[in-house]
């Protein structure tokens, strides 16, 4: 049952912020401080939660180093979205125009903050660290980055292609820098810094959505596996590319760590949980 409240209890603070979220959408600054209240009252609920169906300390969102975690996972996610666009670019794939709108970076900021630690909490947080305790991290992370890959199938431009990377970048690079830091800070960064540069900065389409403009006036035109097409560049095979290469670094950094949990460890780890009730 750890499993149902703990999902239960997250999902709740993510409908009740993305409601909040879309009231005030229109006010950039009001936008910003509903996605930042939803992203901390999200990480309280989830360690409370924790502590109630676990009996142990949320370690995994301890707040001692979450600054400079989340602020290092933020700057590569910032990083690595910013080398899809330069790569698209050289090819002639994105073009920029001008200026776009910074006050609607402004509330793109707040929007995508709630939407990162949200989906940390849920898919790192709760999902696969549990389906982990059972069948071990590898299996752990091919299903929930399959399961996170299926999510983005109900966004409004989503297409098959479109999912199938999102469950290998998105699913494959944030477990594994979750694997490797066994904290929820970096992934949380390193979504957040994604998402922000692809929507707040270069003013793409992220997993499908069509998300207001950011600070630059910019286009992408050009075939599908090149600029993603209608679903951003996510979709694109420089950004399968460059995640798969990022995951490689995080895992290589669990096994140096000795923090990738094998399969037989994982059974009877969960049996001797089960048998201890």
């Amino acid at each position: 049952m750890r499993l149902v409240w703990q999902l239960v209890a997250v999902v709740a603070v993510s409908f009740l912020g993305h409601q909040a979220v879309t009231a005030v959408q229109g006010n950039p600054w009001l936008t910003l401080v509903a996605g930042v209240a939803t992203a901390a009252l999200a990480v309280l609920v989830y360690g409370w939660v924790v502590r109630r169906t676990e009996h142990r300390a949320p370690v995994e969102v301890a707040l001692r180093g979450a600054a400079p975690a989340v602020g290092w996972g933020t700057l590569i996610g910032v990083a690595l979205f910013g080398l899809v666009i330069a790569s698209i670019a050289v090819l002639g794939g994105y073009t920029v125009h001008g200026l776009g709108t910074p006050m609607g970076a402004v509330g793109l900021v707040g929007g995508m903050a709630a939407v990162a630690v949200t989906e940390e909490l849920l898919f790192r947080g709760v999902l696969f660290r549990v389906v982990e305790g059972w069948t071990g991290t590898w299996i752990a992370l091919t299903l929930t980055g399959v399961l996170f890959g299926l999510l983005h199938l109900v966004n409004p431009n989503a297409s098959l292609w479109g999912a199938i990377a999102i469950a290998i970048e998105a699913g494959g690079m944030l477990t594994a820098a979750y694997v490797a830091t066994r904290r929820l800070w970096v992934p949380i960064g390193l979504h957040l810094g994604w998402n922000v540069a692809g929507s707040a900065i270069f003013s793409t389409e992220v997993s499908g959505n069509n998300t207001p403009q950011g600070l630059l006036d910019a286009t992408t035109s050009g075939p599908t596996l090149l600029t993603g097409g209608a679903f951003g560049p996510e979709g694109s095979l420089f950004s399968l590319v460059f995640c798969v290469l990022v995951a490689a670094v995080f895992m290589r950094l669990a096994y140096r760590r000795g923090h990738v949990v094998p399969r037989r460890r994982a059974a009877r780890s969960d049996a001797a949980a089960t048998l201890s009730t």
